[in-house]
C-alpha cells in the first residue's frame, strides 16, 4: 500500500549523488513517497537498472510503480547483486515520485522482510598498489571532492557555468523528454562529461604504440579517446566528430591534453546548454602521493554559448581492482523515464 509523504529528513535516506543522464526536474526530490508492496520485476540494466513494486490501495485497487535506480556498475559498488531483490519479495520503498502523477519515482529508501538495504556508495578502500605511471584504472577518490560538490554534471554545470545569452536561449527551449537528448540515443556526454562522471565511474588511461597513442576511456557509456603524442597539431576545423580531436604534450611530470574539433551537442552538459565549433577543452594529469592519486584539472571554453572559462579539479584514486566492464547502453533503459515514448 502507498503510505504517504514524508520529508526526506525524517527518512532512513541516502546521500545520493545523481545518477543518470538526465535531470531530475520532473522528480519531487524535496519529499519521499513511502510504498509498501510485492516485487513484480527487478531489471538489472544501463544507464539504468528499475524494479516494480505492486501496491495495493485502501480500496483493494492495485497499482504498480516503477522504481529508478543507478546504471549496473554502480549498483554493484554499493553492494547490489541480481539476488539483492527477487520476484515476490515484500518491501518498503521510498522513493521521489514523479511531478505529473504517475506511479514513477526515485529510490530514496528500501527495507526488505525487515531489514535496510543501504543504497550509498562505498568509498573504496585505500589501494595499497602504488604506480609510477599515469596508465591504470582511476576513479574519483570521493573523500577528496570539495565540500559544496553539488554531485553530478548537470548540478556542476548548472551551478559554476556562467552562459551567453544563445545559452540561455538553447537551455529555456531544450526537450529532455525527446529526441533532442542525445542519451535518448545511447550518446553519451562528450569531454569534459566522461571526466565528471568519475564520481560514480572509473577510467582507465592506456598507452600504446610505443606511448605515441594514449587511450583514455571512460566506462560511462563505453567512452573512449584517442590522444596523439606524436607532434601532430588539430585537423582543419571542418573535421569534427563527437568526441573532438586530442593531441598531447608533457610538461615535466605532467600530462596536457589539447581537445577541439568538436560535433555540435544539443546538451553535453546535461542541462540543455549546447556547445558548438569553438568548443575547446585543455586537461592536465599529474601523479600524487606516490602514485596512489591522480590529480585532474581541465578548463572548458565555448564562446558560443559559454562566458570565459569554466576550470575544475579533482582527485582519482589508482583502483587496479576496478574492471572496465562494458557499459552497454540498452535503449529501452535509457528512455523507460518518459511519460511516453520521444517525439
Amino acid at each position: 500500500m502507498r503510505t504517504g509523504v514524508a520529508s526526506g529528513a525524517l527518512i532512513v535516506g541516502l546521500s545520493m549523488p545523481a545518477l543518470g543522464h538526465h535531470s531530475d526536474a520532473a522528480l519531487d526530490t524535496e519529499s519521499v513517497t513511502m510504498l509498501e508492496g510485492t516485487v513484480t520485476e527487478y531489471s538489472l540494466r544501463n544507464p539504468h537498472s528499475y524494479f516494480v513494486v505492486e501496491i495495493t490501495g485502501e480500496s483493494g485497487e492495485t497499482e504498480a510503480w516503477e522504481v529508478q535506480m543507478g546504471s549496473v556498475p554502480s549498483l554493484r559498488r554499493r553492494g547490489w547483486t541480481p539476488d539483492t531483490l527477487a520476484i515476490g519479495d515484500r518491501v518498503s520503498v521510498g522513493v521521489h515520485a514523479a511531478r505529473d502523477g504517475r506511479p514513477y519515482g526515485l529510490i530514496a529508501s528500501l527495507v526488505k522482510d525487515g531489514e535496510f538495504i543501504s543504497y550509498e556508495p562505498r568509498q573504496l578502500p585505500v589501494a595499497e598498489a602504488r604506480t609510477s605511471t599515469l596508465a591504470g584504472i582511476w576513479i574519483a577518490d570521493r573523500e577528496r571532492l570539495a565540500p559544496d560538490y553539488p554531485g553530478g554534471l548537470s548540478e556542476l554545470m548548472s551551478r559554476d557555468l556562467t552562459v551567453t545569452e544563445a545559452g540561455r536561449t538553447a537551455a529555456a527551449d531544450f526537450d529532455q523528454n525527446s529526441l533532442e537528448n542525445p542519451e535518448l540515443s545511447c550518446i553519451g556526454k562528450p569531454t569534459p562529461g566522461s571526466l565528471i562522471y568519475t564520481d560514480l565511474f572509473p577510467m582507465q588511461i592506456e598507452f600504446v604504440d610505443d606511448q605515441q597513442i594514449i587511450m583514455i576511456r571512460g566506462q560511462f557509456f563505453d567512452q573512449e579517446r584517442t590522444v596523439y603524442l606524436d607532434g601532430r597539431g588539430h585537423p582543419p576545423a571542418e573535421e569534427r566528430n563527437h568526441e573532438g580531436h586530442s593531441i598531447g604534450r608533457w610538461e615535466g611530470d605532467v600530462l596536457v591534453v589539447d581537445t577541439a574539433n568538436f560535433a555540435d551537442d544539443r546538451s553535453p552538459y546535461q542541462n540543455g546548454v549546447p556547445s558548438g565549433a569553438r568548443k575547446h577543452v585543455v586537461e592536465r594529469y599529474q601523479l600524487l602521493d606516490g602514485g596512489t592519486h591522480l590529480r585532474l584539472e581541465f578548463t572548458l571554453e565555448d564562446p558560443d554559448y559559454i562566458v570565459g572559462t569554466f576550470t575544475h579539479t579533482r582527485d582519482l584514486r589508482y583502483s587496479p581492482q576496478l574492471q572496465m566492464t562494458p557499459f552497454n547502453c540498452d535503449l529501452e533503459s535509457t528512455r523507460r523515464y518518459l511519460p511516453s515514448e520521444p517525439r
